[in-house]
């Protein structure tokens, strides 16, 4: 009772500081304008640790090049520079972040034929480290610019002429990326059955990843009324469609995909394989924070709303959630790992947070209202959490445990290290320990193997005793019967001759 009422009143602390920002912590001290926090196994919001903290802010002046307008996307290549999507002011911008540098500023290509064409609010931006190619959502002139380095055009997509794309509709591109084979993945902005799919020529090969329509009680007991209705009802009746795709990022042979939908929950994040399929389907998983978020300004609920989404080169996946203006980052297996940013004015806060990137040890996130660029440096217990992570993932269980045990050190309510620590110790055959850290993260599926694993364990070291007490108990057994059919013998015969008297 009493662990109960800690972690509630830790709760409603939490919840508190969430709401109002107001409390006093490690972070605020370091001058982040939010709370840090995380979620324990309860789902309850607990303070925490920062991973990340706000280092910098970079605008168009800093550069050199004036003013950014409503940027909508950036993009870091294999050489680290970030090419920003400048969408207000019609261009592309290439630059050193590193060093406050530009590279190059593309307002204008050259096309196949030799003429001159400008941009015209471009809001997504993707260079290819296979091709060498800059792909550019060039969304008011209704087109995907595909050029090298130089600005030379090399294609251009516009409108696709087939049956499958509706006519009736505009090509408004919003995202696009490329794999290595060169096909092209384009976000369109008024278009919900999943990205539009063109191939390394720019013919159009259909749409990928949609996302599902989440069965409600109201969409299912539509589906059984359609079930009596005539042709001509079914016809004038509206549709339930899917929410569309808002941002994706490739990472080797899968794409990732998010959604902004805040009335949705099924597939916010989507890890989709060559064929479309999402890996993360048959899995119970949930991005953002867990419960909605209350605005005392605007006496509103609001739900994570993921507007673009980055997979960092350890494999970590970075959520920007446009509710709350905050980055929620996870590893490979959806462990929650770090949050943050916020809304607010201050460096680390967002009016409209817009698009996340990650470059070694720091994030960014580019704000479409502020029109900057908000830089974030990787902490000493990020760095910890980080190193015990990739270890994990590479397979290295066994060498991850003292990181992961270093991280408990520091923070003894940081849920992912006991599901790391429990990891280990399942993989080193420390079966009994497993379960310690497995059921203190609340990881079943762990437990459950460590437990299987125990009893196995158990068995092969009491075998000879269990044979042996099963051998005993087989042998009384068979005593006890031979006793009672040899009392019943008796009992018949002494019944016998009490007759015969």
């Amino acid at each position: 009772m009493r662990s109960k009422l800690k972690r509630c009143i830790a709760a409603l602390t939490a919840f508190a500081a969430l709401a109002s920002h107001g409390m006093t912590s490690a972070a605020a001290a370091e001058g982040a304008p939010y709370e840090s926090y995380n979620y324990d196994r309860w789902g309850d919001a607990i303070p925490s640790q920062a991973g990340y903290m706000p280092e910098r802010t970079l605008s168009g002046n800093d550069l050199g090049i004036g003013a950014f307008e409503s940027p909508g996307d950036f993009f870091f290549d294999s050489d680290g520079l970030l090419y920003i999507a400048d969408t207000g002011n019609d261009r592309v911008v290439a630059a050193d972040v590193e060093n406050d540098s530009v590279r190059h500023v593309y307002h204008s290509f050259i096309m196949p034929d030799g003429s001159e064409t400008a941009l015209k609010q471009p809001s997504g931006v993707y260079v290819s480290a296979e091709k060498g190619l800059i792909y550019i959502a060039d969304t008011e002139n209704a087109r995907v610019l595909i050029s090298d380095l130089d600005g030379n055009v090399q294609l251009e997509i516009t409108k696709p002429d087939s049956e499958v794309f509706d006519q009736k509709r505009s090509f408004l591109p919003q995202r696009v990326v490329a794999d290595k084979a060169g096909n092209v993945y384009v976000v369109l902005g008024n278009i919900t059955t999943g990205a539009a799919m063109f191939a390394p020529d720019g013919g159009f090969l259909g749409f990928y990843g949609a996302n599902r329509v989440e069965p409600t009680a109201k969409i299912v007991s539509e589906h059984f009324r359609g079930l009596f209705m005539s042709d001509e009802k079914k016809a004038n009746r509206k549709r339930t469609v899917p929410s569309g795709i808002t941002g994706f990022d490739i990472d080797g042979d899968f794409i990732f995909t998010c959604t902004s939908s805040s009335t949705q929950k099924t597939d916010t994040v989507k890890k989709l394989n060559a064929a479309g399929k999402n890996i993360f389907a048959d899995r119970e998983l949930y991005f953002g924070d867990y419960k909605p978020v209350y605005d005392a300004t605007q006496n509103k609920m609001f739900a994570p709303s993921m507007v673009d989404i980055d997979v960092a080169e350890d494999g970590c996946i970075n959520c920007l959630d446009f509710t709350t203006g905050r980055v929620f980052q996870y590893d490979e297996e959806c462990e929650l790992l770090f949050i943050t940013g916020a809304s607010a004015k201050q460096t680390g806060g967002f009016d409209h947070a817009a698009a996340v990137e990650s470059y070694g040890d720091r994030l960014y996130v580019l704000d479409s209202s502020k029109d900057s660029i908000t830089v974030f440096r990787e902490t000493s217990f990020g760095r910890v959490v980080h190193e015990a992570v990739s270890l994990y993932n590479d397979g290295y269980y066994e060498e991850a445990l003292g990181p992961w045990e270093e991280v408990l050190r520091r923070d003894g309510n940081y849920r992912r290290a006991y599901v790391g620590v429990a990891s280990a110790l399942l993989r080193k055959g420390d079966y009994k320990g497993s379960m310690k850290y497995a059921k203190l993260a609340d990881a079943g599926d762990i437990y459950n193997k460590a437990f299987e694993g125990r009893r196995r364990e158990f068995l092969k070291e009491n075998f000879a005793v269990i044979a042996a007490a099963i051998a005993v108990g087989i042998c009384g057994l068979a005593a006890l019967g031979r006793y009672r059919k040899k009392h019943r013998k008796s009992e018949n015969t002494d019944k016998k001759e009490a007759e015969q008297l």
